[in-house]
């Protein structure tokens, strides 16, 4: 069967993958700054006689043809980049790259999608159609490096019927697989406010407009335009996460900037959102006496799982790992650039056990001591080959 084969594949290639992925690992590049992990990327395509090319700059994107390579075509995606982090793993193959770090598992995605490209390489007179292996760059800053992928046509010529996309879970343990049919993740805007006036003493505040207690009442006032006119049904969170302004005692500054983030499930309430935005902070900061400049820097749409797609992979997930270890993803107001391909083909975004408590991996994404259990590296990549081989719509 298939499905043994592949499995014998992802276990005898297992320690090659490991090794692949402690290189990326302690080699982290920045978002669009993946030009090594590019060119690593390509080189493993090459050796393995794999048919590319490249997009977006550092993206790549790969070719595997089965029997009748235009009978079916189904996407496979893993992304690249890393993060802005100094690592305190102290693992052996910790970054090298001081203040850079795999600290999301892009290195764990990149290595399963390498594997899976192997695996469905050498077993591509055992299945049907063409696999897209889409490398891309720059998920973790906008705009998204799937939106740019997506401009220069990655999702054309041929067209897939549907796409797949993993991510490391650490609250989901080693050996165990999640899904989700519909909205699975928020979509992401950065808000980017600047109250101003003239400044002045302390203690002659009716002499100014005070920005420091302007912003006060912005952050409450926001708080409650959200949570009035969205609908409650539909998750939507606001969350002001920065306040800069003054450096003393006994002066009113000038400026206080505020920074932010705004989540949404609803594009149409997303936008309606950002307009409320705006005009309380115009009409609220003016009426207390300030000026205000605002930004808000649209970022990724949410995450929609196809609901034939993702019932789909379940089923295939549950006979690849057996239905004890496939269980239903929680729904999360974290964001992804995914999203990008839910909004044009069918997309399934699943996630990928990798705690460990009794070997103290435990720590979340984004964090400086975020790590993976490394098993689960067999069972990405097995798993990724076989939806690429099997996926149907």
């Amino acid at each position: 069967m298939l499905k043994d084969k592949i499995k014998a594949l992802a276990s005898r290639y297992h320690d090659e993958f490991i090794a692949i992925r402690r290189y990326l690992h302690a080699h982290p590049e920045l978002s669009y700054q993946e030009f090594e992990t590019s060119k690593f990327i390509r080189e493993k395509l090459d050796q393995w006689n794999i048919r590319y090319e490249v997009k977006a700059t550092t993206g790549v994107v790969g070719y595997v043809q089965g029997n009748n390579p235009h009978s079916r075509t189904f996407a496979l995606r893993g992304d690249i980049d890393a993060l802005p982090i100094l690592e305190e793993t102290g693992m052996a193959y910790q970054s090298v790259n001081e203040g850079i770090m795999h600290a999301c598992g892009h290195d764990v995605h990149t290595t399963c999608l390498l594997g899976a490209t192997r695996i469905l390489n050498e077993l591509k007179d055992e299945w049907e159609g063409t696999v897209k292996l889409i490398f891309q760059p720059g998920e973790e800053r906008n705009p998204g490096g799937a939106s740019l992928m997506i401009k220069e046509g990655v999702l054309e010529n041929p067209r897939p019927q549907g796409i797949f996309g993993l991510h490391v879970h650490p609250g989901l343990p080693i050996g165990k697989l999640s899904f989700r049919k519909g909205r699975v993740m928020a979509s992401a805007d950065e808000i980017f406010i600047t109250v101003k006036s003239k400044g002045g003493h302390a203690a002659a505040p009716h002499l100014t407009a005070d920005t420091i207690l302007i912003a006060s009442h912005l952050i409450v006032s926001l708080q409650q335009v959200i949570s009035r006119n969205n609908n409650p049904t539909s998750p939507s969170v606001l969350s002001i996460c920065s306040i800069k302004g003054g450096n003393t005692t006994n002066v009113i500054p000038s400026e206080v900037k505020l920074m932010g983030t705004f989540r949404a499930m609803d594009e149409e309430w997303r936008y309606k959102a950002h307009e409320l935005i705006k005009k309380q902070t115009y009409e609220l900061v003016h009426a207390l006496g300030g000026e205000a400049d605002i930004l808000i820097d649209v970022g990724y749409p949410f995450v929609d799982n196809d609901p034939l797609l993702t019932d789909d992979a379940w089923a295939l997930a549950k006979d690849f790992m057996g239905s004890e270890n496939v269980e239903e993803t929680e729904l999360r107001m974290g964001a992804e650039d995914f999203g990008y391909y839910t909004h044009v083909v069918p997309g399934c975004f699943y996630r990928l056990g990798v705690r460990n408590e009794d070997k103290g991996i435990i720590h979340n994404v984004h964090t400086p001591k975020f790590n993976v259990d490394e098993r689960a590296i067999e069972i990405g990549m097995g798993m990724m080959a076989f939806f690429g081989a099997k996926a149907s719509l």
